[in-house]
């Protein structure tokens, strides 16, 4: 015949299982915050966004129709788009735009100065592994902004992201003002290494969205 516990030792026991639980439910939710993504900041879009739909949108800005653009740093801009769980964008679009190694964007607000071999905006679809990838140039400085790419991330018509991509290291990011006003932390996610390959140089960007 079993004697029955004494009633603190079983309250005891229950407070020993309720607090294992709570501990074990803490450290899940802990754990699961930790891989969650830091979005990636949203800036400006600019006012250069194209105005009418380009008619070579595609990943080569080294190549406009038939026109081939040889100036500035060939570069290879690179990617993957994740939700904020890291589960890659699959089927979403990516599209970039920048000025051209003499400063101008292919718009009327810039007085349409740009070199017409230079395609200056282009559009990919995210891959099943949420990659991208577009053949540019280095982004090049004009009056009162350090070197930077447009970038914008679509669902189908929705608008997830609208940011700005970064060459780690440049001299003129500590004087830019929409740059300099990202936090550390923010700053890391939108800028990265140009680094040399054997056609130019490669820049690597992992973006996160709340989907």
């Amino acid at each position: 015949m079993n004697t029955p516990l004494p009633f603190d030792s079983v309250l005891r026991r229950r407070l020993v299982t309720a607090t294992g639980a709570f501990l074990l439910a803490s450290s899940v939710t802990q754990a699961l915050a930790q891989t969650r993504r830091r979005a990636t900041p949203s800036q400006t879009e600019g006012p250069y966004y194209p105005v009418a739909e380009p008619k070579d949108a595609d990943y080569d800005l080294l190549r406009n129709g038939t026109l081939a653009y040889a100036k500035g740093l060939a570069a290879w801009v690179q990617g993957v788009v994740t939700d904020l769980d890291g589960k890659p964008l699959a089927g979403g679009t990516v599209e970039i735009w920048q000025c051209d190694e003499a400063g101008h964007y292919d718009h009327p607000r810039d007085g349409s100065r740009n070199d017409p071999a230079f395609q200056g905006f282009g559009r990919v679809l995210l891959n099943v592994a949420g990659e991208f990838r577009f053949r540019t140039i280095r982004p090049a400085a004009y009056t009162g902004r350090t070197p930077h790419i447009h970038a914008k991330i679509k669902v189908g018509n929705r608008e997830l992201l609208t940011t700005q991509l970064y060459v780690q290291g440049d001299p003129g990011n500590a004087r830019d003002g929409i740059w300099s006003r990202l936090a550390p932390e923010d700053r890391a996610l939108v800028t990265a290494p140009f680094t040399p390959v054997a056609d130019g140089v490669r820049a690597q960007y992992a973006l996160a969205v709340g989907a």
